[in-house]
């Protein structure tokens, strides 16, 4: 990226600009890679003929997408970031599936190479310490009980990016585990999970602060043993969702926004199929089928989805979601989970991550830290 020192103001105007009090008719200034000002009295500058104007979109939750699998190399994960950078995502966390713990390691030496040079916001392991029964697409050759030697290894790999760590809490050790995450500054969710309501909130009680991938990878509800999911929005967590129609039914992302506005978080979960298109792919060892944008592997499974945060805006918006909500639930929602106040919001003071949208919310521009970017085509 460009330096930003060399990057003059910028002010955009003429624009329906979306601040968390709701849409206001003006404009943006961008000085270096910081909005400056936000309001109506802004004049000159590039009009935006009335466009809206949104902040940048954060995935907290992406394996590849372009045909780049972020667990296949260095250069693989650098491509997949970027792709999804054209369709809006200005801050990704880089998500590795389950592997043995000498190969997350190296991955999550790229991960801390990336964040260092200003391309990620960090990296989330997805395992390997979840449940063998909730697995999913995991690969369960490489799955371990919580082991504290084992994290403390992943943890310096990372070189202070580690950022997210999905653990089942029903597992011997999790718990401690999630101390241990909690006292390195990483963020303990559960997922991948058939924990009963109890040991979920045993978890959220010892310090977990997320769900990834709500209902999916996990013990469903039961009117019985209400499970995990129950146990993660009683406990007021932030709680990721697929919305790609397949994972997830409308319903259920307005069943967590009834929880509160600032619960639901809009995730893409993409694979390296994304923007490719159907086929057969390979997700952490395992073979993946792509038939009509739903992934699966040979059993079934669901493994990863082939969406873009765009897409999962616009769906929410289609299926009801109102535009602030969802806003929130693709930017600033995602970036409070994992402890990123500078972005998120279109105020003065935040990163200039900004994204224009056209008709039906289709993202025409996308400025990442004063910047912008090339957007797909």
């Amino acid at each position: 990226m460009t330096d930003v020192a060399d990057i003059a103001d910028m002010v955009l105007t003429d624009a329906r600009v979306l601040t968390p009090d709701g849409i206001i008719d003006g404009g943006l200034r961008v000085s270096g890679d910081r909005i400056d000002a936000v309001g109506p009295e802004l004049t000159g500058g590039e009009s935006l003929a009335g466009a809206l104007v949104v902040p940048g979109f954060v995935d907290i939750h992406v394996h590849g997408g372009g045909g780049h699998d972020m667990s296949a190399s260095a250069a693989d994960m650098t491509s997949a970031v970027r792709f999804h950078r054209g369709h809006g995502t200005t801050t990704s966390l880089v998500s590795l599936v389950t592997a043995s713990v000498d190969a997350l390691c190296e991955q999550l030496s790229w991960a801390a190479d990336l964040a260092e040079a200003g391309e990620i916001a960090g990296a989330h392991l997805e395992g390997p310490f979840l449940s063998h029964v909730r697995c999913g697409a995991q690969n369960p050759d490489h799955l371990l009980e919580p082991d504290l030697t084992a994290f403390a290894r992943l943890v310096e790999a990372a070189r202070g990016h580690l950022r997210v760590i999905t653990i089942a809490p029903e597992l011997p050790g999790a718990l401690e585990l999630i101390d241990a995450a909690v006292d390195a500054g990483v963020v303990a969710a559960v997922g991948h999970t058939d924990a009963s309501y109890e040991q979920a909130t045993a978890a959220f009680e010892r310090g977990a602060t997320l769900a990834t991938h709500l209902f999916n990878g996990m013990r469903p509800i039961h009117h019985r043993e209400p499970g995990p999911v129950l146990a993660s929005l009683d406990a007021g967590v932030p709680c990721e969702t697929i919305n790609d129609g397949i994972h997830l039914h409308p319903a259920v992302l307005r069943e967590v926004l009834a929880r509160g506005a600032d619960r639901l978080v809009l995730i893409t979960d993409a694979i390296d199929a994304t923007g490719v298109g159907d086929g057969e792919y390979v997700l952490g060892g395992q073979r993946v089928w792509v038939r009509d944008g739903a992934a699966r592997l040979e059993n079934g499974s669901l493994a990863g989805s082939s969406l873009t945060m765009d897409s999962a805006f616009a769906r929410a918006v289609s299926d009801g979601v109102t535009v602030q909500q969802a806003s929130a639930a693709a930017s600033a929602n995602p970036a409070r989970a994992i402890g990123l106040g500078d972005r998120g919001e279109l105020v003065p003071g935040t990163r200039a991550d900004l994204l224009v949208l056209g008709a039906d919310h289709a993202v025409q521009r996308v400025m990442c830290a004063g910047e912008w970017v090339e957007t797909a085509q």
